[in-house]
Order: structure tokens, then C-alpha cells, then sequence
């Protein structure tokens, strides 16, 4: 409903994600749509934001009909996400919920890791955030028909999980006094994750044109995709996330069809030239963070991407458009801006289209 020639746009991802020449970069260029039509009112416990179905649903409708999509961009149909829709919390895990965000209570943060047991570490169907999920995924393929493409939750990645039963603080102390038993924790989680990611694939299949996709990122794949992420290590060395992670992290990977691991802060990326070596992974997403410089300004870290071999994603202000296609390789780039208005959203795909035609 919202993107003319949908099935052209599909074509471009497919070859996108083989890792073919399409002649210039992807690139998704959004805008809000200003039509005096106010969103719907948030429910008066901040909680419900993230479950009231009825407000889920409003609140989705809303933001996907006032959302312009502008070049490569895909509308995507999503309850949001707030930790409640993932893997810790189907774990056990205690979710406090405000109006914007959630935070995770560790479930097994006493004693050593070693005294817990990981058959307690299962997901019950009577788990209140399991029935919930399952709720909004069914949800979402009945309002997305027609109009978007519904989406995978972020689930989790590979240490982030652990981290979170665990805590933090305790899984790093964990992984100097117990490292095999943190090896053997990981190893169980990301069989759990398969399982779950399965569920919600099988699940949201038919309804995603044979494919998949993720709310962070405004794209589809043809077939199962995820962002792999480890926001963990930027407090380890690359060692360490060797030791303990990359076996999980390459499971994770060669498992799926399609994958774009975010490395999430300067912190992380210590760590590109050892996600760099994950023959199947197709693309990285670097991600300064808040508070810090435009992806730009770490240019050597996004040509070490390039050089690799692998796609490269970034999100940056549509006035730095223009430097990123001059001094990146439009070859697997993919270029993620929000502009003020349609009318800055229009003239910016003017400037590209008008770039690689002049090439």
C-alpha cells in the first residue's frame, strides 16, 4: 500500500544481499508525514504502552501511514521493543516496563553460575511475556496484510542473554573463576534462540513475501535474517569474546540465511576484524552510539568493512549523504536517513539518483 513497485524493491534486496553490483548503494530515505491526524493517546499506565493490543495495533497504524518511504525503504509493522519480546524475559527474567523502555531483573545472579542448573532455564508457554509476544506476532500478520511487512523481535544475541539472567557484573567475574561453565551456558542459549527465532520465522513467513525483517533496520530479506549482536563485549577484549562468544556468535550465524551484526559503540569495534573472518556473515552495522560522532568519522574502521569483503550499513543525517557516497564503495553499502520533511526526503533521492547517473 505505501511503496510503489514493491516487488522491484524485493528484487533490489535479493541482490543485495547475494553481494551483486546493483550499480549504486541501497539506500532508505524516511520522512514523517504531516497531515494534523495526532497519534493515539498513550494508555495512563506506562506499562500498557507495550501491552494494550489495542494500543499496539493504533499506535503501529499510525506510525507506518504517517512514515514516507522514500528510496529502498520497506514499512514494517511492529509492536516496538522494550525487552519484554525477548529471550530473557521468556527465560524468566522480571521486565520493568516505562513509557520509552525496559529493563531486565537477573533471574540466576546468586551464588556461582555453576550451582544453577540450566533445565530450570526453559521457555514455559504460561510465561506471561511468551502468551503476550505470542499476542502481538499473531496480531501483526492480521494488520500487516496489505501494508507492511511484520517483524522478528530482537530476541537477544550471543552474551547479552547470559548477561542478562546473570547479570553483568557477575558474568564477568563468572568468566575468569568459571569459563567453562559460562561456554556451556552459551552454547545451551543459542540452541534456545534457534528455537525461538525458528517459532517466530515459521511464524511470520507467509505474511513476509517468503522472507524476513527486523523493525531497527527498514529492510526485508528473502529469507531468515537477524542482527546479531554481543552489546557485552565492549567491556571484554577480542580474546575474551574469542574465547567465550564466537562459537555461539558463528552458530547463530551460519544458522540463518542473511545476517547484519550491529557493533554498537567505539568500545565494540575492537572487535571488526574478527567478525570480519565469519565467512557466512553478510554485512556489519556500525554504530558510534549517542553522544559520539557520525559513522563517518570513523571512515577507517567503514573501509576496513569494505575491504573485508562485507556489506556495510549506517545511519546517518541526510547532509552526510553526500560525503558517504564520495569516500565509501557504493558496492553492499547501505545508507539508513530520516529527513525533516517529504519535500528534504524527495531532493536528497534527487541528489543520489543524479550522483550515480553522473558516474
Amino acid at each position: 500500500m505505501y511503496i510503489e513497485e514493491y516487488e522491484g524493491v524485493f528484487d533490489i534486496f535479493r541482490k543485495w544481499w547475494n553481494g551483486d553490483d546493483i550499480g549504486r548503494c541501497l539506500i532508505s530515505v524516511a520522512a514523517f508525514i504531516e497531515d494534523g491526524e495526532s497519534p493515539p493517546p498513550l494508555p495512563e499506565e506506562p506499562e500498557d504502552r507495550w501491552l494494550d493490543l489495542g494500543y499496539i495495533q493504533a499506535n503501529a497504524d499510525y506510525q507506518i501511514r504517517h512514515n514516507f518511504y522514500g528510496g529502498d525503504a520497506v514499512p514494517i509493522w511492529s509492536g516496538g521493543y522494550a525487552g519484554n519480546d525477548s529471550i530473557p524475559a521468556f527465560l524468566g527474567c522480571d521486565v520493568i516496563l516505562d513509557e520509552n523502555t525496559g529493563w531486565w531483573g537477573p533471574v540466576i545472579a546468586d551464588g556461582r553460575l555453576s550451582e544453577h542448573s540450566l533445565d530450570k532455564l526453559v521457555i514455559n508457554e504460561d510465561n506471561k511475556w511468551w502468551r503476550h509476544s505470542q499476542q502481538v506476532h499473531y496480531l501483526a500478520n492480521q494488520c500487516a496484510a496489505g501494508k507492511a511487512v511484520p517483524s522478528v523481535p530482537a530476541m537477544g544475541g550471543t552474551g547479552d542473554t547470559l548477561a542478562a539472567l546473570r547479570s553483568s557484573e557477575n558474568l564477568l567475574i563468572d568468566m575468569i573463576e568459571e569459563p567453562e561453565t559460562v561456554k556451556r551456558f552459551e552454547d545451551y542459549l543459542v540452541e534456545q534462540w534457534i528455537q525461538v527465532y525458528s517459532h517466530y520465522y515459521e511464524l511470520h513467513r507467509d505474511a513476509s513475501f517468503s522472507g524476513s525483517s527486523n523493525f531497527f533496520f527498514g529492510l526485508w530479506a528473502p529469507g531468515s535474517f537477524y542482527i546479531p549482536s554481543n552489546d557485552f563485549s565492549y567491556m571484554i577484549s577480542t580474546e575474551m569474546y574469542e574465547r567465550f562468544f564466537l562459537d555461539a556468535l558463528t552458530r547463530q550465524i551460519n544458522f540463518l540465511d542473511y545476517s547484519i551484526y550491529h557493533v554498537d559503540g567505539p568500545g565494540a569495534f575492537r572487535h571488526v576484524d574478527m567478525l570480519c573472518s565469519i565467512d557466512k556473515l553478510t554485512a556489519l552495522q556500525i554504530l558510534p552510539g549517542a553522544g559520539k560522532p557520525s559513522p563517518l568519522y570513523y571512515m577507517n574502521v567503514l573501509k576496513k568493512v569494505q575491504r573485508a569483503g562485507k556489506g556495510l550499513h549506517i545511519g546517518i543525517a541526510p547532509s552526510e549523504v553526500k560525503a558517504a557516497l564520495e569516500n565509501l564503495s557504493h558496492k553492499g553499502l547501505m545508507i539508513s536517513t530520516y529527513c525533516d520533511s517529504v519535500d528534504e526526503a524527495n531532493e536528497l533521492l534527487r541528489f543520489v539518483n543524479h550522483f550515480y547517473s553522473r558516474a
